[in-house]
């Protein structure tokens, strides 16, 4: 009797644990499907924000001119992902001892512009590596950002016109100039540093001293014949996209000099007087706050040195000598430079 009456005990205790199984596994399977639907959705997310797709955490660009670009790494933060290596937008063409060195420090402080420190001298040197050798040479930019390098040994290179042309004909060039006569005397004193057993100025001037015949081959001297140069220039790009710094003023009036390089390069007005200091001791502004850095910065000791007293006639010869190209060059570059 007893075995009979548990029979039907053991019986509901085996449906109510079927029972409990039967919701347990509902329950799994409700669980499952939402988490599928979930990552569905989020890929789905991901290919509507981005016409490219996802893939393995990397941004495939599309780069604008015809040598592609650089895609960036998965582990750059914030903007700079989609940071890339570009040709230049811009170029400080010359002139050497102009002041160039001190515009590009100036620029770089300009969040819209990514400049190369040094001087990569590739359309007058290293032309064969050709122009994927010199991209990789530029610093990453983000897209709307300025990119730019200085060689002042362009100014002056004969085949360099054509060949940034080749490039782009669309580019900027910005050349500083100063008194080629100073110039001069500032290039003679760099060389001097170097090998201070040279001539003097005075004898490296003349082709013949007596018959007061300048040696206009002699780089010091040649560099300053603006006009000369500029008509190179000027047989590729026109006018408007040549800017030209007046040098003396970017010593005086650093501010406002930068000022109409920004206008040039079409952007706002960021570098301004409050950026520049005097250093009386060189003789030339410095930055209050250059980029990267919360103290004052002025350029290295091979920037203002002291020039050598020139003989006052040869100074007189040369400025009669140049009289007539500086003259030229004021109307080819449409500004009056007032230099004597």
């Amino acid at each position: 009797m007893a075995t009979f009456t548990s029979a039907p005990l053991d019986l509901r205790r085996l449906l109510h644990k079927l029972a409990v199984m039967i919701s347990f596994s509902i329950v799994c399977v409700s669980i499952l499907y939402l988490l599928l639907g979930r990552c569905e959705s989020d890929s789905a997310d991901r290919s509507q924000n981005s016409p490219m797709g996802w893939y393995n955490n990397k941004t495939v660009l599309t780069a604008p001119d015809s040598l592609g670009e650089d895609s960036v790494d998965a582990n750059s933060s914030g903007k700079d992902w989609t940071a890339t290596r570009r040709l230049p937008h811009a170029l400080i063409i010359g002139v050497k001892k102009g002041g160039t060195r001190a515009l590009l420090e100036f620029l770089r402080l300009h969040p819209d512009i990514r400049a190369l420190g040094s001087e990569p001298h590739f359309f007058d040197r290293h032309y064969a590596r050709g122009l994927s050798w010199y991209r990789s040479m530029m610093p990453k930019a983000l897209n709307g950002q300025i990119v730019m390098e200085k060689t002042p040994r362009y100014f002056v290179t004969p085949e360099t016109p054509s060949r940034i042309h080749a490039m782009s004909r669309d580019i900027k060039l910005i050349v500083v100039v100063r008194d080629p006569i100073t110039r001069a005397i500032s290039d003679y004193t760099q060389i001097i540093s170097k090998t201070p057993d040279i001539p003097s100025f005075e004898s490296l001037t003349f082709k013949n001293r007596s018959a007061g015949q300048i040696d206009s081959l002699w780089s010091p001297l040649y560099i300053g014949l603006y006009a000369r140069h500029l008509e190179r220039w000027l047989a590729y790009f026109p006018l408007s996209q040549i800017h030209f710094v007046h040098g003396e003023r970017l010593i005086s009036d650093p501010a406002g000099e930068l000022g109409r390089v920004q206008d040039f390069l079409g952007l706002q007005r960021i570098i301004t007087d409050k950026h520049f200091y005097f250093n009386k001791t060189k003789g030339f502004p410095c930055l209050k706050k250059p980029e990267g850095s919360s103290k004052p910065h002025c350029l290295g000791k091979t920037k203002g040195r002291t020039h050598p007293k020139i003989d006052p006639e040869v100074i007189q010869k040369l400025r009669e000598f140049y009289q007539p190209h500086n003259l030229k060059f004021y109307q080819m570059a449409g500004m009056d430079f007032g230099w004597q």
